[in-house]
């Protein structure tokens, strides 16, 4: 049963925002209607698509790997898991999850399995493409679905686990797509997100400011040849909630045990939380 007395200040100030604006959000620091912003961030993501590993690489300078690396080692998942991926038409996560259990004893992989799914179908291009080339072909090992993540097409209490990375910023509802998580997991299951957060030090923040709004719009430029795409990606992690706002949303979803951990300084967050 959900408990929703942890909360009660955040859903008191979320209704209060949402009465003043019930059709409008944000997409980056532009307000938009809300029945526009799918449509925009699927844009966003077609523009980038395939450019999108080689953009990650350059913008984080290869750290993100280790951040990907890190949330599959706080996963920890074990043979017979079965994962659900939203927003995650590369593979970054899934390829990790599936290559962490080879490392396990008598990993007997034909008992897990994951399933990615990511609104975008060019994202799930890429993802499908990089599948072929790893040798990940079984598709019943790796299944991959067009699917919205306030609105999944997944049977409820169906998976073990549910993970996000880097992709809960861009949905128009964070709070449905928290629902929708809980809603697929089974009792017991486990939801973890890897997303951009708040930099807590200062001076620290104002570098990575500067170096976010001056540097990396220009790199979408010269290697994608997209600029407006990336300014849109570093607004919209301004947008985010911080590490608590966050960890009281994921609360409120119904989930137990929740938990955060900061990497780089706070640039980006784990959070997880358990279904009980």
């Amino acid at each position: 049963m959900k408990n929703y007395c942890k909360c009660q200040l955040f859903s008191i100030e979320t209704k209060t925002k949402i009465k003043k604006n019930p059709n409008q959000t944000h997409f980056g620091f532009e307000t938009v209607d809300e029945n526009v912003k799918p449509e925009k961030v699927y844009d966003v993501f077609e523009k980038v698509s395939e450019s999108y590993d080689k953009m990650n690489d350059i913008m984080s300078f290869g750290i993100h790997r280790i951040w990907k690396n890190v949330f599959i080692q706080r996963l920890n998942p074990s043979p017979g898991i079965d994962l659900l991926d939203v927003a995650g038409g590369s593979g970054d996560i899934a390829f990790r999850f599936l290559n962490y259990l080879k490392t396990k004893p008598n990993p007997n992989m034909e008992s897990s399995s994951v399933t990615i799914c990511d609104i975008n179908d060019a994202m799930l291009n890429v993802g499908k493409a990089r599948a072929q080339k790893s040798g990940y072909t079984d598709e019943n090992v790796i299944k991959w679905l067009q699917g919205d993540a306030e609105n999944l097409p997944i049977q409820t209490e169906s998976v073990s686990a549910y993970t996000i990375s880097f992709g809960i910023r861009n949905v128009t509802h964070i709070d449905k797509a928290l629902d929708e998580a809980y809603r697929v997991l089974k009792p017991g299951g486990r939801f973890m997100c890897l997303e951009f957060s708040r930099v807590n030090n200062d001076l620290l923040r104002k570098i990575y400011d500067s170096y976010s709004f001056t540097v990396i719009p220009v790199m979408g430029q010269i290697v994608a040849g997209q600029w407006k795409p990336y300014q849109y990606l570093v607004e919209s992690i301004r947008k985010f909630p911080d590490q608590e706002t966050f960890k009281n949303m994921i609360e409120y979803a119904g989930f137990r045990a929740v938990t955060f951990e900061n990497l780089t300084f706070g640039t980006v967050a784990i959070h997880s939380g358990f279904k009980l």
